[in-house]
């Protein structure tokens, strides 16, 4: 049977019920609120040593990197690992292994060192080092002297720590100095609850690199390199200093012509000299670029045809001289060329030597037929050509195809880079249909002629003052078949502006204008064939020539000279004029 109580107890009994759970309650709450305290106001007084797992770590902004330096007799080697990922890509070195090289470019310097070596060449002059590059354990180290020298980096290397702090020109680095009487604390996390590591004595010196993400707290580093937290209101904000930038050299400036515009030509050179006398005049040309200068192995040989008498030639009438050097559009004497930096460094001092005994003035790399896999390494010569010829007074510019998906003639180019590095880019806007084009069409449409351009300023971010459009003075006789199979079969030969001038009047043709492709056209029957001609000529260029205007490009060239009509000089030079 239920026991019962009278109403008077129950009502007692739940009173005490509810002192107890009040009284349970502020004693989770004092509890909770005393907890809160000692966290929020009572600082962990435990002590820890800083741990690193690297006997040299590195420091980077206030990071601690994955990369620890190599010290000998109290100089650092830092790994290139960590330089390739610092620096980044406009101060670029480069490592071929085989030969244990090291290379360093910039704008005006070219370094080569090897491992294990204290000598080098600077350009053209010897480099000495204290200490040598070497390689340990499958990564190069290397000496900080060059580093300093060519990009500016600032290394501090703490010796009681060993720590290495590497900072870059033109960096802030916020001082400030701590302003605890009793010693103020650097701990492992930006709390009072985490270990310190250290006390700062007041007015010590420390770096302050951003606030923590815990407000009122700092990242900071030690004057011995150690990084950790601050409370802000524990240091005192003093000056923010500049890492020293190098000393600006003038730089290059590549020749230009004042309120006018580059007007070129390529004078091709095959099996004899140019006959300079029978020349006619060409009207506000001013530069020549012949076809001098062929690799012809896989080890950097370079075969020269240059004529003094055309140099001669050249400058009475004014033109600038910036020789072509070709790879022979031979693939696989080019991969085996570009591949170390003996046989780059052999071309190299061969074009030096060849601008130097014929009085150049520039030098045009023209590299086509390239393997996709040597497009770094094209761009790694180029980048070491440049600075020499630069140091000569020579100007550098370099031929590239219209963007395309071949591989061989256009995907090897890396236009973004190499727009970086020469003076000029030469856009040889041809052939948009080329001599085994299995359709007919013209070499060079205005409309793909334009997008040409477009495509290099837009997507490659090439600047204009930089680009060159190159234009076709030559045409293609297209001729259309049918074969056995009745399938229409096209073929193609190349002609000059005089010579498509003689057809047109041999065969009594009127042109018409083909709006489409902004140029000429005529068309007739031989042979039971179809033959089509677009034509090049004072309209169609100087069309081309309004296209660098439009887009303000530094100028034109024309492939090449020999397929000349006379006119075709004054209407160049008139429209960019105009």
């Amino acid at each position: 049977m239920e026991r019962q109580y009278p109403p008077r107890y129950d009502r007692r009994r739940k009173s005490k019920l509810k002192v107890f759970m009040l009284l349970f309650f502020c004693g989770v709450l004092l509890t909770i609120g005393g907890w809160y305290g000692y966290m929020k106001y009572i600082p962990n007084n435990n002590q820890v040593d800083p741990q690193y797992s690297l006997e040299h770590p590195i420091t980077v902004q206030g990071e601690v990197t994955d990369f620890g330096a190599i010290i000998e007799n109290d100089l650092v080697k830092l790994p290139l690992p960590l330089l390739e990922e610092w620096l980044g890509e406009d101060n670029p070195i480069r490592y071929e292994a085989e030969s244990g090289t090291l290379i360093f470019t910039t704008a005006n310097h070219v370094l080569k060192l090897k491992t294990d070596s204290l000598t080098g060449k600077l350009n053209q002059k010897s480099y000495e080092l204290r200490i040598a590059a070497e390689s340990k354990d499958g990564v190069v180290y290397i000496p900080t002297a060059p580093l300093e020298e060519l990009y500016g980096v600032q290394v501090d290397y703490h010796k009681e720590s060993g720590i290495v702090a590497l900072f870059q020109q033109g960096q802030a680095v916020q001082w400030a100095k701590s302003v605890k009487e009793k010693g103020a604390a650097v701990r492992t996390d930006a709390t009072i609850r985490a270990p310190y590591m250290m006390k700062l004595a007041q007015d010590q010196s420390l770096q302050v690199w951003k606030e923590a993400e815990m407000k009122g707290w700092y990242l900071v580093q030690t004057e011995d390199g150690h990084i950790g937290y601050m409370a802000a209101k524990d240091i005192a904000l003093t000056q923010s200093e500049q890492i020293p930038p190098l000393a600006k050299k003038e730089p290059f400036v590549a020749w230009k012509l004042k309120d006018s515009k580059i007007n070129m030509t390529w004078e091709a050179v095959y099996n004899k000299p140019a006959d300079h006398a029978k020349i006619p005049p060409m009207q506000g040309l001013n530069v020549v670029s012949p076809t001098w200068f062929e690799l012809i192995d896989g080890k950097g040989t370079i075969k020269g045809k240059a004529d003094p008498a055309y140099v001669k030639w050249a400058h009475d009438q004014g033109f600038q001289v910036w020789a072509l050097v070709s790879n022979g559009f031979e693939p696989k004497q080019t991969s085996e060329a570009l591949a170390t930096a003996e046989s780059r460094f052999s071309m190299i001092q061969q074009l030096l030597a060849f601008a130097e005994i014929y009085k150049l003035q520039g030098i045009n790399i023209d590299f086509e037929n390239v393997y996709t896999k040597d497009k770094e390494n094209f761009v790694q010569f180029v980048r070491e050509l440049t600075p020499l010829l630069h140091e000569q007074g020579l100007v550098v510019s370099v031929d590239v195809t219209p963007k395309s998906n071949s591989e061989m003639w256009s995907v090897f180019l890396d236009r973004p880079a190499l727009g970086k590095i020469v003076d000029f880019m030469m856009v040889m806007a041809y052939d948009e249909h080329w001599g085994s084009s299995p359709k007919s069409g013209s070499v060079a449409s205005l409309p793909w002629t334009e997008n040409s351009i477009k495509r290099i300023l837009e997507e490659d971010g090439v600047p204009a003052e930089k680009l060159i459009l190159s234009m076709p003075l030559y045409t293609r006789v297209w001729t259309e078949k049918a074969g056995e199979d009745g399938k229409i079969k096209v073929t193609s030969k190349a002609l000059g502006m005089d010579a498509v001038k003689k057809v047109i009047a041999e065969k009594s043709l009127t042109p018409v204008m083909d709006e489409q492709a902004g140029q000429h056209y005529v068309e007739y029957k031989e042979d039971d064939a179809l033959k089509r001609i677009w034509i090049e000529d004072d309209v169609s260029i100087s069309a081309r020539v309004a296209l660098a205007k439009k887009y303000n490009l530094a100028g034109v060239a024309t492939w090449q000279r020999t397929f000349q009509t006379a006119s075709i000089w004054k209407t160049i030079d008139e429209q960019l004029k105009k």
